[in-house]
């Protein structure tokens, strides 16, 4: 017998456990195979290039505009008028707020019905109201607690209180993105970033090249959107062979031990290097016509949504538009004036956005979300503002699949609570990964022993939404 064959690491033991869980493996592989049940392995979860959805969805993109810090829905999309019967009074039934409240709280913006479906709009979305009829306003979100930060996770995550990846993060993972030379996935916020920040758009235990990219959009010039865009000490070319060598050295200390963080790493640096050139134009809106200008105004808001159609226009997958640094619809007090205020800076943006897409025919298989993290109280909070409520709270979505002018579900007759098709953020995930081509509970990611998805063990699609 040759020499070498007495060379071996293994025990004769070692050799019989690994031989006989490896057959196991083969037969379990077998099986699950016919059951479409086998799940990515954290090292091929990371490729940022287009993939099949489970089914043909009829969204492709989707665009997110969120009003941290919790918007009224009693004030913009769920007239609640038996408040002014009840005027600085109690109401009939009342239900734990994080802060000492008063009586009701009558809406002081007057609502009307729009378009053919006649569904009610505030006037603080005048412009807004002019797409009713491609708007599915769902009044019966619910949250799971008062708080901002928890509420955030959930409503961005899937999670209040464990770390998870984001939605634009698993719509990565599932789809991809069109573009590979620039991220799939961008969060935008002017001033800095929003509660819970980075934690907002993370990948979690999800490759890191599929985590959110932030951009802060209150200023204008490239340099100063996306920090570092350009080097100041190498050419294209230096960077291409420093590039080259770092992928060689890799291929070659991988093939001892894969490193799927090493890989998203190197993947960062990739996309970076492709970005100093599309990056450049994508965000560049000075090139766009007069009309398209005036159609979205020239503010932090109109410029920053104007850049999103931009991005979706080029393939990037999931656009966040965040309003703000902290949490700017946190209406605590004076209501009337802060709330016009914020409505009145996103107001013409989002109606353009709309707009511009369905002149580009992009709004058919664009997804568009409306919303917050929880809703206000139809009750005072120092007889001006609104209180935090996780009880019933309000969500809208156009586009993609979208059956637009209708509501869904309802909340009390005064706001405070979900009592009709009672709908959670699980639910609400279910029906974006649905429109988008998936089944919500085969979309998983096995991690640290477990198969994990975006909506847990969660989730119902809601089905009256959609076409």
């Amino acid at each position: 017998m040759p020499s070498e064959y007495h060379k071996t690491d293994l025990s004769r033991r070692q050799m019989l456990r690994g031989t006989g869980v490896g057959l196991g493996m083969l037969g379990l592989a077998g099986v699950m195979a016919d059951d479409n049940a086998l799940v990515a392995a954290p090292s091929d979860g990371g490729s940022l290039t287009a993939k099949a959805s489970h089914f043909v969805g009829r969204a492709k993109r989707v665009v997110h505009f969120f009003l941290n810090g919790g918007p009224s829905h009693v004030d913009t999309f769920d007239p609640k008028p038996l408040l002014e019967k009840y005027a600085g009074q109690p109401l009939p039934q009342s239900y734990i707020t994080e802060r000492r409240t008063g009586g009701a709280l009558p809406s002081p913006f007057k609502f009307q019905k729009y378009g053919q479906s006649g569904l009610e709009i505030s006037e603080l979305f005048s412009r807004t109201a002019a797409h009713a009829d491609d708007i599915a306003v769902i009044r019966s979100m619910t949250a799971q607690v008062p708080n901002h930060e928890p509420s955030l996770l959930l409503m961005n995550c899937g999670d209040s209180v464990q770390p998870r990846p984001s939605v634009g993060s698993w719509v990565m993972y599932g789809l991809g993105t069109e573009n590979q030379n620039l991220p799939g996935f961008i969060a935008m916020c002017p001033n800095g970033y929003p509660v819970s920040d980075k934690a907002n758009w993370q990948s979690g235990f999800l490759p890191g090249s599929l985590q959110g990219t932030y951009i802060d959009t209150q200023y204008r010039k490239i340099e100063q959107l996306i920090e570092n865009i350009r080097s100041t000490h190498a050419t294209t070319n230096i960077q291409q062979q420093q590039l080259d060598l770092l992928r060689k050295l890799e291929s070659v200390r991988a093939q001892a031990q894969p490193d799927p963080r090493m890989e998203a790493r190197i993947e960062s640096f990739e996309l970076a290097f492709r970005m100093q050139s599309e990056a450049a134009d994508v965000f560049d809106i000075q090139g766009e016509p007069q009309h398209i200008h005036e159609l979205y105004g020239d503010t932090v808001h109109g410029r920053q949504t104007l850049i999103a159609r931009r991005l979706l226009e080029r393939g990037v997958r999931y656009v966040q538009l965040w309003h703000g640094a902290g949490q700017p619809w946190d209406h605590h007090g004076d209501i009337e004036k802060n709330l016009r205020t914020n409505a009145g800076e996103i107001d013409q943006p989002i109606a353009a956005l709309l707009t511009d897409l369905k002149q580009r025919d992009m709004l058919k298989d664009t997804l568009v979300i409306w919303g917050g993290e929880f809703g206000r109280t139809p009750v005072s909070e120092g007889g001006t503002g609104r209180d935090h409520n996780h009880y019933g709270f309000t969500v809208w979505m156009a586009g993609g699949g979208v059956r637009g002018g209708v509501t869904y579900g309802a909340t009390d007759d005064f706001g405070f609570k979900a009592v009709e098709k009672v709908s959670t953020v699980h639910d609400l995930h279910a029906t974006i990964l649905h429109l988008l081509g998936f089944d919500h509970e085969r979309l998983i990611y096995r991690y640290a022993g477990r198969d994990f998805r975006l909506t847990d063990v969660h989730g119902n699609v809601m089905r009256d939404v959609l076409l």
